[in-house]
């Protein structure tokens, strides 16, 4: 039995106490969750599980305003706030002492007198001066690496080669790395699992970032600007998508430029008619994934919807989930460099930006005017069409 006691000053404490229903395997299950079918002894056990269906967050920080989708983990958040497991040397606070002990290597170990980058023995810091050395560099781009095997599955990169192939579906890789963790996705095996929730995932890079969803921990700052991130990668697009005004993907079509080929990809769709994703309980099918998503959910009733816990309002995306959050709770993280006007969605500031540019993206297919907004070139379209 799951008994949770308010503590004060916004913190949870829970406990697992024993039940007569508990006692044995054959226990009985009569709450079904009707989303994946797994039965639970109590109706309270249920409506837990059902929040990670749902992406609700019931559970708000007194401090700091995060949301949790269970007691449990807001209590973990909270010790952060009261600094149980702080670190004694800079004073860093943790939600767990694992992450404590863990954090607490970087100041025993042993640093580059180049750039400062810690490492937890000599033996690694020896092989990163291999970097500053020069000692493995590319002669295709002058990029330095730390060994001679990691220069050489950098140049598979300049010359396309990838020699380890997958024997079910014939695909190829780079590395032999990513070979065994793509050969998981034939065989199912899914080896690390979330001990929280039900999600089990194919390599322990995708784990450690996925409990951050339980923890919110978003360890990678943007310098930017004051928004935050679970993953690094996550940071990375974050940058180039907001803060980055370079776009070296052009359509060969209309010369529309790209921050990234994605956009580039779904881009070219347009000229070309393409719609490759389709549904398979009808004939509709779509330009974007999301665009399908949306469609099952609508009109098939397939998946689940997302539920702001505030207004009730229903969304196909954990994305747009949070962008609505946001603007219950009037926060803007997306800070314009060129004034002082903020946004709570990146598109939002991406279609603000050009008011601070002569740069124009959009360009006419049939006069090769350019403009600074798509909706300008829907408009001058129709009138040099005609």
């Amino acid at each position: 039995m799951l008994c949770v006691l308010y503590t004060g000053e916004g913190c949870f404490e829970v406990k697992i106490e024993a039940d007569s229903n508990d006692i044995t395997d054959d226990k009985p299950r009569p709450y079904l969750c009707t989303v994946c079918d797994k039965r639970f002894t109590r109706k309270g056990n249920l409506i837990e599980h059902q929040l990670r269906h749902t992406g609700e967050m019931l559970y708000s920080c007194s401090q700091c305003e995060k949301r949790f989708t269970t007691p449990s983990i807001l209590n973990k958040h909270m010790n952060v706030h009261s600094g149980k497991f702080k670190c004694t040397e800079c004073g860093k606070c943790f939600q767990e002492n694992r992450h404590l002990k863990s954090h607490k290597q970087i100041h025993q170990s042993y640093s580059c007198p180049q750039c400062k980058k810690r490492f937890t023995n000599q033996s690694s810091l020896m092989k990163h001066m291999n970097v500053h050395s020069s000692k493995y560099k590319c002669t295709e781009c002058g990029k330095c690496f730390s060994s001679n095997q990691h220069l050489t599955e950098h140049g598979r990169s300049h010359s396309g080669e990838k020699p380890f192939e997958c024997f079910v579906c014939n695909k190829r890789f780079t590395q032999s790395a990513n070979l065994v963790m793509h050969h998981r996705i034939h065989s199912g095996e899914k080896a690390y699992k979330c001990h929280l929730c039900d999600k089990a995932f194919y390599h322990s890079g995708r784990l450690n970032t996925h409990m951050r969803v339980h923890t919110g921990d978003k360890p990678h700052m943007c310098s930017l600007c004051d928004k935050s991130f679970s993953d690094i990668s996550a940071l990375h697009r974050h940058k180039r998508h907001v803060h980055s005004n370079r776009r070296p993907y052009d359509c060969r079509y209309c010369g529309m430029l790209f921050k990234t080929s994605d956009e580039l990809k779904y881009h070219v769709y347009i000229h070309t008619g393409a719609k490759p994703y389709s549904c398979r309980h009808c004939s509709d099918s779509f330009r974007r994934p999301n665009q399908l998503k949306t469609h099952l959910l609508k009109s098939h009733n397939e998946g689940t919807w997302l539920t702001c816990h505030i207004c009730q309002k229903k969304v196909s995306r954990s994305s747009n989930l949070n962008i609505h959050l946001r603007r219950h709770d009037e926060v803007k993280p997306y800070v314009c460099s060129e004034c002082p006007k903020r946004f709570c969605a990146a598109d939002e500031l991406r279609q603000h930006q050009p008011k601070h540019s002569d740069f124009r993206a959009f360009c006419c297919g049939f006069c090769g005017k350019d403009f600074k907004y798509i909706c300008d070139v829907v408009k001058h379209g129709n009138c040099c069409s005609s």
